[in-house]
């Protein structure tokens, strides 16, 4: 029977990164207060000890000076009697020493053998200078067990002077006095322990509370609108960075929603832009090709047909140049050119149609010449499409006004046509592409992607447009330009 070996795969994602980055700071924290606590008791526990050895010293110096110089007579058991008694009430083993460190009398029998023997030298230096001498550790072979050994030298009071005349050496093991501390060293790691699990504790609620649930809401929501579901928003009350960054994604949210509908619409509008003149030409071509349509009327026909196939060549047209425009793929040659000149070269050009509609146009300059910085090109296009529309909408037998006039390192181009005001709900509208006052879409001729080109392609320039309903009159459409002196 063969067994299969499961990998589980951990997501290493934000929420055990920062549990974990957590958890660690704190258990460190911790670690560190408890080892510096633990230092602390027990540096505090051993000058405690220290005080404690010095005030009973100052009991056993009498008794001392009396062994050391004989001036009272005892007997080595008397002697050793006494020190037995300071060292059950100092918990330490007691040593007397001369000036030589030969030993006198101990507490503890074990050591007997060592008196009359000099044995104790180190620390001497020291304490015939009046210090104290102190070790954490072993003494030679004597004493093999870590211990905590406290020399006191005894001086005597002569017409020399002071005299050191030996020393007090308290022995006591350090597992002896570090036994209580054991006690407080569990409680001081035992409350880290415990405080760096309640803390992950409370770090995990909280992170699950206050970040990583608003995180997977945003990602839940971010989900479904890559699916197609741009009405989807996040829904977080919270004042601080995640409600901003929640604020943030519904904003981003709307825009795609406005996109998406736009885009939308762009679809719909493209389809029956198309649809309607290929449905015109088939329907023109299939009569003739069924015979439908009399042998006379064919040529009728046929130019009607060519005129929705040129309608469809404008949308084209139109469409492949704001496409290329919005992409940053038409570059501009900026040169100095005539404003003027062009709108002459413009307003020739619609001749044939200005008559058909018996227009009046009135072409007013402030100068001859008007130069300014632009593409040649795209600012034929310009002028071309803003009068186009202004001879479409104009009334039968209408007033066309086209100017320029200079103000500051600007020049305006006014472009006025008499007819039908623009509706106030239509104004913020007409740049919009296939975008139409007329619902009904009877105007064949346009392709409702005049004005949206010639703003992007002022736009290139650096330069604004804007539109402008005079009551009783028409509507005046001016954009500026660079003047070049």
């Amino acid at each position: 029977m063969k067994i299969k070996k499961i990998k589980l795969k951990f997501k290493k994602g934000l929420f055990s990164k920062m549990v974990f980055t957590y958890v660690i700071i704190i258990a460190l924290s911790f670690i560190i207060i408890a080892t510096f606590l633990s230092v602390w008791f027990e540096n505090y526990y051993f000058q405690q000890r220290r005080k404690q050895l010095g005030r009973e010293s100052l009991i056993i110096k009498p008794y001392a000076v009396d062994y050391i110089l004989h001036e009272m007579e005892y007997t080595n058991e008397d002697r050793d009697e006494v020190l037995k008694f300071f060292s059950a009430y100092t918990m330490a083993d007691v040593w007397l020493i001369d000036s030589y460190g030969f030993v006198y009398s101990v507490s503890n029998e074990k050591f007997n053998y060592l008196k009359g023997s000099q044995v104790f030298t180190k620390g001497l230096e020291e304490m015939r200078l009046n210090q104290i001498y102190e070790v954490k550790g072993t003494y030679g072979k004597i004493i093999s067990n870590p211990s905590h050994i406290y020399g006191i030298p005894i001086y005597v009071n002569s017409n020399k002077g002071n005299i050191f005349c030996g020393a007090i050496i308290m022995i006591t093991p350090l597992n002896e006095i570090r036994e209580p501390l054991k006690t407080v060293y569990r409680i001081i790691w035992l409350a880290a322990i415990l405080a760096i699990i309640l803390s992950s504790f409370v770090i995990y609620y909280f992170s699950q509370k206050i970040i990583i649930k608003p995180l997977a809401a945003i990602n839940n929501v971010a989900k479904k609108i890559s699916k197609g579901e741009v009405q989807k928003r996040v829904h977080i009350n919270s004042n601080d960075e995640i409600g901003e960054l929640a604020e943030s994604f519904n904003y981003m949210a709307d825009s795609l929603e406005k996109v998406e509908n736009a885009r939308r619409d762009f679809i719909s509008n493209v389809s029956h832009e198309i649809r309607s003149p290929i449905t015109s030409i088939k329907g023109f071509i299939g009569g003739i090709l069924d015979g439908v349509i009399p042998k006379d009327k064919e040529k009728y026909y046929l130019s009607i047909a060519y005129e929705e196939i040129q309608r469809l060549t404008r949308l084209v047209n139109d469409l492949l140049d704001l496409s290329a425009i919005e992409a940053g793929k038409f570059r501009l040659r900026i040169d100095e050119l005539d404003i003027n000149e062009i709108i002459r070269i413009t307003v020739i050009k619609f001749e044939t149609k200005i008559k058909e509609k018996k227009l009046n146009v009135d072409v007013l300059f402030n100068e001859e010449h008007q130069y300014v910085a632009g593409d040649r090109d795209r600012l034929i296009q310009v002028v071309t499409n803003l009068l186009d529309n202004a001879i479409k909408y104009a009334d039968e037998g209408g007033i066309i006004k086209i100017c320029t006039k200079v103000k500051g390192e600007k020049v305006l181009v006014s472009i006025f046509n008499s007819g039908p005001l623009i509706a106030k709900e239509d104004l913020p509208h007409i740049w919009d592409r296939f975008y139409k006052a007329d619902k009904s879409r009877t105007l064949k001729i346009s392709t409702g992607l005049g004005l949206p080109i010639v703003r992007n392609i002022l736009s290139q320039h650096g330069e604004d447009i804007w539109v402008e309903n005079k009551d009783g009159e028409g509507v005046l459409f001016t954009f500026t330009l660079r003047r070049i002196k």
